[in-house]
């Protein structure tokens, strides 16, 4: 069993505990009414994403996010959190030390023995959900349930909805699709983006994410019978009914959004096997983004 698809059924138990470790660090997230961005590279920053509509939606405070290169220098703000997998990637490490002594800082991490630890002024370290996977899973999902569960808005349904994400069968003649669209609203436009992410990285899809209103704008045009559309969480009216009318393939998302990612998961690695691929190998890719100063190389 490759490491991806172990860690990728870890996830239940990873949630729970997650759940019961928000208690343990009120004062390291964000606090009701301050002024946060929630920054990150890749997968993290897809989880940032949904952290942010989901914190601003719940009434905490206006939140934004960013990808850890694209930091507005110019805005202020409370606190910044930043999520990073590895504790060591150069653009996290680099913003955080710029930050330092101006801004309150926290991070979410899985090592402790890496530079963020030093870097951020609060940290949360959730080293039971660490990964041996290249292509991150349970880390990126514990850690957005560690934000749900400090919001208030985690539940024992959305492990069980877990679970059931990884008991039932994929939709019949998903895997066989050349092409992937998954489509989301407020906060599962991010969870959207990191489900086609992992579609790249472990089976290397054509794959696309959209907000589900823009998907009328344009990208429908592409839909043929060879593809699969995935809507995480309720779709717009009639959407469903015009993905039909083009042949393509309608997966409506039944479950919470955050298991419906488990899914996804699942079915990146379903069809990295179909097309004989290794899914703890991504083409071109580490664990870590560490870069190298110019002139270093």
């Amino acid at each position: 069993m490759s490491h991806i698809t172990q860690e990728l059924n870890s996830q239940p138990d990873c949630w729970i505990r997650a759940a019961q470790e928000a208690h343990r660090h009120t004062e390291a997230l964000p606090l009701p009414g301050e002024r946060v961005a929630i920054v990150g590279c890749g997968t993290s920053y897809f989880m940032a994403q949904a952290a942010a509509v989901l914190r601003e939606g719940a009434g905490h405070g206006e939140t934004d996010a960013f990808a850890a290169s694209e930091f507005p220098r110019t805005r202020s703000y409370d606190r910044v959190l930043a999520l990073t997998r590895s504790g060591t990637t150069t653009e996290v490490i680099d913003l955080l030390g710029q930050l330092k002594g101006n801004v309150r800082t926290a991070a979410i991490t899985a090592d402790p023995g890496t530079p963020v630890m030093r870097a951020a002024d609060d940290l949360v370290v959730l080293d039971f959900a660490d990964e041996r996977s290249v292509v991150q899973t349970r880390f990126a999902t514990t850690a957005l349930t560690l934000l749900r569960a400090h919001l208030g808005l985690h539940t024992d349904a959305v492990v069980a909805d877990a679970r059931t994400a990884l008991s039932t069968p994929l939709p019949q003649g998903l895997v066989e699709c050349t092409q992937f669209t998954f489509l989301g609203r407020g906060w599962t436009v991010g969870l959207a983006a990191e489900a086609a992410l992992k579609m790249r990285e472990a089976s290397l899809s054509w794959t696309e994410a959209y907000p589900a209103m823009e998907y009328r704008h344009g990208p429908i045009s592409i839909t043929t019978r060879s593809t699969a559309t995935w809507m995480f969480g309720p779709a717009p009216a009639g959407l469903a009914e015009q993905v039909s009318a083009t042949g393509g393939l309608w997966v409506e998302g039944i479950l919470d959004p955050l298991a419906e990612l488990v899914r996804a998961q699942r079915l990146a690695v379903a069809v990295a096997a179909a097309r004989d691929l290794d899914p703890d190998q991504p083409r071109h890719l580490t664990r870590s983004v560490i870069l190298v100063p110019s002139g270093q190389e």
